[in-house]
C-alpha cells in the first residue's frame, strides 16, 4: 500500500505540475478557450494511452504462463528500477528549466501546428507519467492477491489524493513544502525503491534458475544465503516488510543480492556525483 501510494503521489504530482504550466501559459495568450480545449483533450488522450498501456501489460501477463510469465514479470520488475534512476536524472538535468522548456515548446507547437501542437504536447506529457506509473505499479504489485492486492490499489487511490493536495499547496506557496524540498525527498524514495525493485527482480530470476541445469556455482550464487537475521528482523511481518518493500532488505540474502545492492548504490552514487557537478551551485530545483 505504501508503495503505490508513494508511486502514484510522485508521478501525479509531476503530470500536474506539466498541466498547470501549460494552463498558466494558456492563460496570456490572445484566445485562451480554444488552447484551453486542446490541453485537455491532450490530458485526456493521455490518460487514455495510459490505460491502454496497463491493459496491454496485464493481458501480456496472463496471457504468458508458467516459465515465460515469470521471465516476462522479471523483465518488467527490473524495467521499472531502470526507469526510477532514468526518471531521477532526468529531473536533476531538467528540473530547473522544466517551466521554460515547456512554454517554448507550447509556443513552437502553438506557431507550428495550431492547436493540435498544443493538445499533441499535452498528450505526450501526460502520457510519459502515466506509463511510468503503470511499469512502476505493475512491478511493485505483480505478485500481490487478495486483501493484499486491494490495499495496493487503496494505496494508489490515496496516492492521487494526496497529489492534488500536494499540488495545491505547493502552487500556493506553503511552508510546510517547497518544490526543492518536493524534489529532494522523492527523489531520496525513489532511489530506495529502485534498489527494492531491483533485488525483487532478482529474486524473480533466481528462482527461475533454480530449476534449470546450471553449475552448482551458480546454485549457491543465487539460492545460498550468506547470512540469517530472520530471528532480530525478518523480512516478511513488521518493520521487516516495510524495508523489504522500500529498500530491498532481506533477511537472508544470496551473494546476487548484496552484490546486486552494493554496484546499485555505488553506481548510483558515482551517477549523482557527476550529474551535480553539471549543475550550477546556486540553481533552484524549483521547475517554475
Amino acid at each position: 500500500m505504501n508503495q503505490s501510494l508513494f508511486i502514484v503521489w510522485r508521478e501525479s504530482v509531476e503530470a500536474l505540475l506539466v498541466i498547470g504550466i501549460l494552463h498558466a501559459w494558456i492563460s496570456q495568450q490572445a484566445r485562451p478557450g480554444r488552447a484551453r480545449l486542446y490541453l485537455w483533450v491532450g490530458v485526456f488522450c493521455g490518460l487514455l494511452l495510459s490505460g491502454l498501456l496497463a491493459l496491454t501489460v496485464l493481458f501480456a501477463g496472463e496471457w504468458l504462463a508458467g516459465t515465460a510469465g515469470e521471465w516476462f514479470q522479471a523483465t518488467l520488475v527490473l524495467l521499472a528500477s531502470l526507469l526510477i534512476l532514468h526518471m531521477v536524472g532526468w529531473m536533476r538535468q531538467h528540473g530547473r528549466t522544466l517551466g521554460r522548456n515547456l512554454r517554448q515548446a507550447a509556443d513552437s507547437q502553438l506557431n507550428r501546428r495550431g492547436g493540435l501542437g498544443l493538445l499533441f504536447l499535452a498528450m505526450l506529457a501526460v502520457a510519459r507519467e502515466g506509463s511510468e506509473t503503470v511499469v512502476f505499479l505493475y512491478g511493485m504489485g505483480v505478485h500481490k492477491q487478495g486483501l493484499e492486492l486491494w490495499r495496493f490499489a487503496l494505496g494508489g487511490a490515496l496516492g492521487l489524493g494526496l497529489a492534488l493536495l500536494t499540488f495545491v499547496m505547493l502552487q500556493r506557496g506553503s511552508r510546510l513544502i517547497s518544490w526543492q524540498r518536493f524534489f529532494s525527498l522523492s527523489e531520496a524514495v525513489l532511489l530506495l525503491l529502485g534498489a527494492a525493485l531491483l533485488v525483487a527482480g532478482l529474486d524473480r530470476i533466481s528462482g527461475q534458475l533454480m530449476a534449470m541445469d546450471l553449475p552448482e556455482q551458480l546454485y549457491g550464487w543465487f539460492g545460498d544465503a550468506l547470512w540469517d537475521s530472520s530471528a532480530g528482523l525478518d523480512d516478511a511481518s513488521g518493520l521487516g516488510a516495510v524495508l523489504a518493500n522500500f529498500v530491498g532488505y532481506r533477511a537472508q540474502p544470496s551473494a546476487a543480492t548484496v552484490t546486486a545492492l552494493v554496484c546499485y548504490w555505488g553506481l548510483v552514487g558515482c551517477w549523482l556525483r557527476r550529474l551535480s557537478s553539471k549543475s550550477s551551485a546556486d540553481g533552484s530545483t524549483c521547475p517554475a
